[in-house]
């Protein structure tokens, strides 16, 4: 099995930009397509951003498109998130995530179908 942790995470401004990285350990990261998800408070853990197990094909939900990119480098073992124009609503812990099987949007983007799991980093927007 593969162990994901996170890094990055912290306190925004509103329209600055965060990177976020997830390291993987104990197996190769690139036997696995993966994504990014995010917790508020009070809510439920929502899809952010998927990608495939070689970097060529993404998703994004509609709410970050055009200013998250998810990207990966599996000579590092690393996925990472960079985000950009961030708002206070962006305001989450954001978990990765890593799973086998296909690389739909179905799969990619309910949480039920990941396999692997990281601890979490905080990301605060303040306005």
């Amino acid at each position: 099995q593969v162990q994901l942790v996170e890094s990055g995470g912290g306190l925004v401004q509103a329209g600055g930009s965060l990177r976020l990285s997830c390291l993987g350990s104990g197996r190769f990261l690139g036997m696995y397509h993966t994504g990014w998800f995010r917790q508020a408070p009070v809510k439920e853990r929502e899809f952010v951003a998927a990608i495939d197990w070689s970097g060529g094909s993404t998703y994004y939900a509609d709410s970050v498109k055009g200013r998250f990119t998810i990207s990966r480098d599996n000579n590092k073992n690393t996925l990472y998130l960079q985000m950009d124009s961030l708002k206070p609503e962006d305001t989450a812990v954001y978990y990765c995530a890593a799973k086998t099987g296909p690389f739909t949007i179905a799969a990619m983007t309910e949480r039920g179908q990941y396999n692997y799991w990281g601890q979490g980093t905080q990301v605060t927007v303040s306005s």
